[in-house]
């Protein structure tokens, strides 16, 4: 086992897990204004100076490379945009947790899957692989049912808070509020297997893109570690004007190009560009490692790196408070992380 390639996809976990935190400080900016600041900096300008720093050459490898395989990157890259999208429509439908798990499941399984069997022979220990995220899956499952649960018991214990509410010194019932129909959880759970499926193609493109980093390494000499970073550069290019054009068209439709100049949003912004650098970190650091893990990196380091994530973001949540006066569904979160940790050691002991 490659012990540098494991830490770095145990440091990109850190980097995935911990980037979303940046999205609990978007006040007073509006999201498309945060967001467009965020995108350029996670998929445009670091992603691009990183790579010009570790290859000079980046853009005159990508101008030799195959214009198919280019285009077909960028098109992955575009999809998980829209993927992106999905995942905010069907919170909606039937809220975060249930969305979450859904879509870490099957970008977690898919993007691992679909590059192995992409490959002109399976390698031997394919069983042991599939064994591995078969057990991520049921990892993430568990955690999405902990997830639900909690969930349920905080709704419940605000509803029974909002039952009574004080009246001078006698406690009288409240009004009964009334509440629109729950939107159909069958229509959300459908766009978030879309948005699972469509999620799982930023690895598909980055494992798509090895033609390239393959010319970096042989004509140019470049370390394959860093090869892996003028591969993200092609896939982002289709990520960014995904983000862009979604971004721009909420501009439009709210008006809100004006609301970059928002009074006191300087910590929205730094939030924004730290979450961006967060994010890119962690996919830059992931291509690496993936790379020192040969032919199988994609396949291997993508569950491991999205399993983690899932880890370190629930870690985040718990130190937040997400999981306050939910003892029993924080013990089965926490047999969920369980399952998720040996699912990892399998796939890790996979590429010995």
């Amino acid at each position: 086992m490659n012990i540098l390639a494991i830490t770095l996809i145990l440091l990109s976990s850190f980097f995935q897990g911990t980037f979303g935190l940046g999205m609990k400080h978007i006040s007073p900016l509006k999201w498309e204004n945060w967001w467009v600041v965020h995108a350029l900096v996670a998929m445009v300008l670091f992603p691009v100076t990183w790579a010009l720093i570790a290859v000079p050459e980046t853009f005159t490898i990508i101008g030799e490379a195959d214009s198919n395989v280019l285009l077909m990157a960028m098109l992955f890259g575009f999809l998980w945009g829209i993927g992106g999208i999905l995942f905010g429509v069907s919170v909606e439908y039937t809220g975060v947790s249930i969305t979450y798990g859904i879509v870490m499941g099957l970008a977690a399984s898919m993007g691992s899957l679909i590059p192995m069997f992409q490959m002109e022979s399976l390698p031997e220990n394919f069983n042991l692989v599939l064994v591995g995220v078969g057990l991520l899956l049921v990892g993430v499952g568990i955690t999405a049912v902990a997830g639900v649960k909690r969930d349920k018991v905080q709704q419940q214990a605000t509803i029974e808070s909002e039952e009574l509410e004080e009246d001078g010194d006698v406690l009288v019932a409240s009004p009964k509020v009334e509440t629109k129909p729950k939107k159909s959880i069958q229509t959300g759970v459908a766009i978030a297997v879309a948005c699972g499926v469509l999620s799982a193609f930023l690895n598909i493109g980055f494992s798509n893109t090895a033609p390239v980093a393959e010319l970096a390494v042989t004509k140019y000499n470049v370390d394959p570690k860093d090869a892996s970073l003028v591969a993200w550069v092609v896939v982002l290019i289709g990520a960014f004007a995904m983000n862009l054009l979604f971004a721009v068209y909420k501009l439009v439709t709210n008006n809100s190009w004006g609301d970059f100049s928002t009074p006191n949003s300087t910590k929205a912004y730094t939030w924004a560009v730290i979450a961006g650098l967060f994010w890119f970190a962690a996919l830059g650091v992931y291509g690496q490692g993936a790379a020192l893990m040969g032919t199988l990196g994609p396949v291997i380091g993508w569950p491991m790196m999205l399993g983690l994530s899932l880890i370190i973001s629930n870690f985040w949540g718990y130190r937040e408070g997400e999981w306050k006066n939910a003892d029993q569904p924080f013990k089965i979160l926490l047999g969920g992380l369980g399952v998720l940790i040996f699912a990892i050691c399998i796939l890790g002991y996979s590429n010995l």
